[in-house]
């Protein structure tokens, strides 16, 4: 059956085609983001959402949404989707943070020369009817220095602009490095360097703990008298009330605001003050930028759909699809070896140790991490997948490390996964072989070559003669077909081990047989999703 996604708010007609191309069902029903209490009722029947920011997708709608897989936002922000919410239910949520970046960087630099040049007021003035030369004396930005905040995709394309106006250019970016500051041109400081040097600041970083008024009253003391400040961010990254004060105390030359503490904003301290531009959020507002933002998301949520590759997504390691294909036999064995381990362990887990070996060191690590952690929280939690998986261990407590290194055996490359509880330690190792089959290859330290099925019976036993007779005695009287049967033992007469791939669940009262005999340590019938 063919995914089906929801279309809530106005998306281009060419990003419904793609949908439709793609071999998806798509419902375009542009107006029902306004409509809660509808989208509550019939999001059960998606597997995609694609919105803009009309439609308020919280805990409710997610709620609801019990066969949703993914949500797609055309456009950066994502204010309007419980993040949270959507993380425990397992729903990826992505955004399209390159449609508009150029669009944004551009409605920025405008702002620049709006606010340099008072040409709002002037404009305004002179439609009054009005000749009020001497009174909107500008600046020039050429010469001037300007400060950037953030230098990431945005706030990179208004450097290179910047530049090319003759502008100097500051720029402060916790990540950005000497190398690639030297590449753009630009002169990488401290925030602390930037506000007493900067003609001009402009922000282009998210809103989160670490940014929220990273322009506070403090701060915006601290720059340079006659400073002029642009923000088509995010609202909440200045301290708008005292930049308020700071205008009318003659501090701060101009402001330039597209985006606003609390939006619609329809008051605000800067409304009305004079040399002040202000937009209604319209950074993305041009039909180039729709469109692509619209395209990009048709595009990323088909490809989750249809292949399993994750693009830009918030709550999630991105997958490219060239990924996908490589590292798929690599995905299902992660999740394979989480699960061994635990439906094995009944004990509240402490850390979860991963190690990657040879040619699996060298992909991508956070997407495995999170297909062991799954397999692992499965048997408390089997609605639990990889996006939800790691909030649910990290809402336990649970201890995540990883460990890659170059090959070391036989292998080409293997995954060892070990897990910690107060009473033990407990590990498994798996591979891929050339037919892109998942193999377990190593359970207590004692080497073994199992395939994986979907019914398996794992049991420990001291190595002593019998084990295998009984084993298959049992199992043929009791009319269970064994396809394959793996042995291993650390020592002789030592601790062995034996896993069996059955062609059904063996029945409870077999299990009770074989523990009768005394001769097993451990007997556990084991499931898997191998298809």
């Amino acid at each position: 059956m063919a995914p089906k996604v929801l279309i809530s708010d106005k998306l281009s007609p060419a990003a419904v085609q793609i949908f439709k191309d793609r071999g998806i069902d798509v419902d375009f029903q542009p107006d029902l983001g306004k409509e809660k209490e509808q989208l509550a009722k019939i999001i059960g029947n998606y597997d995609g959402l694609a919105i803009r920011s009309a439609t308020k997708v919280t805990e409710k709608i997610l709620a609801a949404g019990d066969n949703l897989k993914v949500i797609g936002r055309a456009g950066i922000g994502t204010d309007n989707i419980d993040k949270d919410a959507a993380s425990k239910k397992g729903v990826i949520v992505m955004n399209t943070p390159f449609g508009n970046m150029i669009t944004t960087a551009e409605h920025a630099i405008a702002m620049m020369f709006a606010v340099a040049r008072q040409i709002p007021e002037a404009s305004a003035s002179t439609h009054a009817g009005k000749w009020e030369k001497s009174k909107f004396m500008g600046v020039e930005l050429t010469g001037k220095t300007l400060g950037v905040i953030g230098a990431g995709n945005i706030g990179g394309i208004v450097c290179d602009r910047a530049r090319a106006l003759k502008m100097k250019v500051l720029a402060y970016d916790p990540f950005l490095g000497d190398e690639k500051a030297e590449k753009m041109g630009v002169e990488k400081v401290e925030l602390e360097d930037l506000l007493p040097r900067a003609d001009f600041i402009t922000l282009h970083v998210p809103f989160t703990e670490q940014t929220a008024n990273i322009l506070s009253r403090e701060n915006l003391a601290k720059t340079k008298k006659g400073v002029r400040i642009v923000n088509c961010a995010r609202g909440g990254l200045v301290d708008e009330e005292a930049l308020a004060e700071m205008l009318q105390s003659g501090h701060v030359a101009g402001a330039a605001f597209d985006v606003f503490k609390t939006e619609p904003a329809t008051e605000n301290p800067l409304f009305n003050l004079p040399n002040v531009v202000c937009t209604p959020h319209l950074g993305a507002a041009t039909t180039e930028a729709q469109e692509n933002v619209a395209l990009q998301v048709a595009e990323q949520m088909s490809d989750y759909l249809l292949t399993g590759a994750v693009s830009n997504a918030l709550n999630m390691p991105s997958v490219t699809a060239e990924e996908a294909k490589v590292m798929g036999p690599w995905l299902k064995l992660s999740g394979h070896l989480g699960s061994f381990i635990g439906q094995l362990t009944d004990e509240p887990i402490k850390a979860i140790n991963i190690l990657y070996d040879g040619t699996v060191a060298d992909m991508n690590l956070d997407a495995l991490n999170c297909g062991v952690v799954a397999g692992i929280m499965k048997r408390a939690n089997p609605d639990v997948n990889m996006v939800s998986a790691p909030v649910v261990a990290r809402e336990k407590g649970i201890q995540i490390s990883t460990t890659n290194q170059d090959k070391s055996g036989v292998f080409d490359g293997y995954i060892k996964v070990t897990v910690v509880t107060d009473k033990r330690e407990r590990s498994i190792a798996g591979t891929v072989f050339s037919d892109g089959k998942p193999r377990f290859i190593q359970i207590k330290g004692i080497n073994i070559d199992a395939e994986v099925g979907a019914h398996m019976l794992y049991t420990t036993n001291e190595d002593v003669p019998g084990i295998i007779g009984t084993l298959g005695q049992t199992m043929g009287e009791n009319g269970v077909n064994i396809a394959n049967f793996t042995l291993g033992r650390a020592t002789v007469k030592g601790e062995a081990i034996a896993l069996l791939y059955v062609d059904a669940p063996v029945p409870a009262p077999v299990i009770a047989q074989l523990e009768a005999t005394g001769m097993f340590t451990q007997v556990k019938p084991l499931q898997f999703e191998v298809a």
